[in-house]
């Protein structure tokens, strides 16, 4: 990757810029975090982002990903991105090491709506191995922690190994006027939380109406469940939001892959409100 020339200076959409791994943590037989910087420190100082924004990274002869950034970008100086090895870029990416370089394009579309959620109480919803959209919210959010109501935390996998960061959530349900939830829908003999099938795990968030905003990440299917659900315990739909995924290949809304009824993902995502998607979301395989 050293050998290979990327913009060092002037931001340009379709040109990535140079980092370099600066760490790397395995965090499960296939996820892994990237801690990255750019090479030019002047890029590194002036880079800005918001939580639920992300990046596209790129390796040479591979080609690129979209990856949600998962540090918060007021109190973390490394550029951080937790990816699951699920393809040919994914797999290289992996093979990266701490010391190598790749680029990186970006930040891309609209963060999650931090300034409607000051002063109520909010409830952070997670379905599988797609809790890394909603890690850096958590994170501002925990770190100002005033600013907020009460604060819920709920993370539902299916399968025990599925349950990444575990020191987290131990670390976040001590905080101050914070619960956190955690169900698989298979146990095990050293599983402390719960085991419960589908969403049973949300008749415990607490809902206090029109106070109550509510952010969700995981498979679209998990997410209108999850939506739907909330909205019958009280939380306005349209203070339900949520990151959609797809098959982002450009990042500026010109190729396509992700466009989802009228809008692109990559440009009006990937944050949006419920009533924005609740029809798409009813639609089988869209």
């Amino acid at each position: 990757m050293r050998g290979h020339s990327f913009t060092r200076s002037q931001p340009n959409a379709y040109v990535p810029r140079e980092v370099e791994i600066v760490r790397r943590v395995q965090e499960s037989s296939s996820i892994f975090t990237l801690y990255l910087r750019f090479t030019d420190p002047v890029a590194h100082a002036s880079y800005t982002y918001d939580p639920g924004q992300f990046n596209m990274l790129y390796l040479h002869g591979v080609g690129e990903v979209a990856i949600s950034i998962v540090s918060d970008p007021e109190h973390e100086d490394l550029l951080v991105h937790t990816i699951n090895r699920v393809g040919r870029a994914t797999r290289g990416l992996e093979q990266l090491r701490e010391g190598q370089r790749l680029g990186i394009r970006g930040p891309f579309g609209r963060g999650w709506p931090l300034r409607e959620a000051e002063g109520r109480d909010v409830v952070i919803v997670s379905g599988g191995l797609g809790c890394a959209p909603v890690v850096s919210v958590i994170n501002h959010m925990i770190r100002r922690r005033e600013r907020f109501g009460h604060f819920t935390i709920v993370q539902k996998v299916k399968r025990v190994d599925e349950f990444i960061w575990p020191e987290r959530y131990e670390r976040w349900q001590k905080v101050p006027d914070t619960k956190v939830l955690v169900a698989s829908t298979e146990g095990s003999a050293n599983w402390r939380w719960q085991v419960s099938g589908r969403l049973q795990v949300l008749d415990e968030v607490v809902v206090h109406s029109e106070r109550t905003i509510a952010m969700l990440c995981g498979p679209g299917g998990f997410m209108g469940t999850a939506a739907t659900h909330l909205a019958a315990r009280g939380v306005p739909e349209a203070s339900i939001y949520m990151s959609m995924e797809r098959n982002m290949q450009c990042a500026v809304g010109h190729c396509g892959h992700c466009q989802f009824g009228p809008t692109f993902i990559c440009k009006d995502g990937p944050i949006y409100a419920y009533p924005q998607v609740k029809t798409l979301l009813a639609v089988e395989g869209f």
